[in-house]
C-alpha cells in the first residue's frame, strides 16, 4: 500500500504515544525499530518527492470527508509544513487521551459522556 506523509506521520506519532505510555523494555526496543523504520520511510518520501520521482498529482489525495460541518467547527491551519505536522501530532496525542476514556466508557460520568463523544469526533475532524 502506497503511504502518503499524512499516514506516516500519524504511525510515528502513535509509536511515540506507546513509548511514552510503557517501561517494558521489550516493547520499547520494538517500539524504537518501529520509530526508526518510519523515520527512514518519511526522509525517503520527502527525498523522492522533492527529486520528482514521485508525480504531482501522486502527491496529493481529496479526502471527500462526509459529516455536518455546521456544530463541529475545526480551526483553520496555517502555517509551515513544520508547524502543520507539528498541530498533527499535537492533535493525535489529544485524540489519543480521549480515546483512553472511551475504552472505559462506563467510568466516565454521565454529565460528561456528551463532552467526551464531542470531542472526539472534533479531534477525528482535525486529524483528518
Amino acid at each position: 500500500m502506497a503511504e502518503t506523509l499524512g499516514n506516516l506521520s500519524d504511525k510515528l506519532t502513535i509509536v511515540k504515544l506507546k513509548q511514552f505510555h510503557t517501561e517494558d523494555e521489550e516493547r520499547l526496543k520494538s517500539l524504537k525499530k518501529q520509530e526508526k523504520q518510519l523515520q527512514n520511510e518519511i526522509d525517503d518520501l520527502v527525498k523522492d518527492a522533492v527529486s520528482g520521482k514521485i508525480p504531482l498529482e501522486k502527491l496529493t489525495f481529496s479526502a471527500n470527508k462526509v459529516y455536518k460541518k455546521e456544530g463541529n467547527e475545526t480551526q483553520d491551519l496555517t502555517g509551515s509544513i513544520g508547524q502543520v505536522f507539528g498541530f498533527l501530532a499535537d492533535t493525535n496525542c489529544k485524540l489519543w487521551h480521549v480515546q483512553e476514556k472511551i475504552y472505559e466508557f462506563e467510568t466516565v460520568p454521565a454529565e460528561e459522556k456528551d463532552g467526551v463523544i464531542k470531542e472526539l469526533a472534533i479531534l477525528n475532524l482535525e486529524r483528518n
